[in-house]
C-alpha cells in the first residue's frame, strides 16, 4: 500500500515505515505529525483518486531529526568587466518516518 501526500508544498509517495527528507517542519524531535492532503491511496491494486484530496485519509509521520543539505555554491559573472559574486546556500530539511497511513 502507497500513498502520494502533499508535505511542506511538494508530493511524495510514502509507505509504510519509509524514511524521508522533507523541507523543515517546525516540530520539535520526536513529535508526531499529521498531513492531510492526501491525493491518491493504492490499496493492492485498487486506486483511489482525490478530487483534490481525499477525505478522512491522512498519514501520520515521526520527525526523526533536523539537519543541512549540502552546500549549494551560486557563482555569478560578467567577463571582461571584473564582476564575480559568489553566494552559498544550504536548505534545512527534516527526517521523518512514515509511522501509520489512515486510508
Amino acid at each position: 500500500m502507497y500513498v502520494i501526500v502533499e508535505i511542506q508544498g511538494q508530493q511524495f509517495k510514502v509507505e509504510q515505515d519509509q524514511k524521508l527528507f522533507v523541507h523543515r517542519i517546525n516540530a520539535d524531535q520526536g513529535a508526531e505529525v499529521e498531513f492531510e492532503k492526501v491525493m491518491l491511496v493504492d490499496k493492492d491494486g485498487a486506486v483511489t483518486v482525490g478530487a483534490p484530496v481525499i477525505d478522512g485519509a491522512k498519514v501520520v509521520v515521526e520527525v526523526l531529526s533536523h539537519v543541512k543539505g549540502d552546500k549549494v555554491l551560486v557563482f555569478k559573472k560578467k567577463r571582461r568587466k571584473g564582476y564575480r559574486k559568489l553566494n552559498g546556500h544550504r536548505q534545512q530539511f527534516s527526517q521523518v518516518r512514515v509511522k501509520e497511513i489512515v486510508a
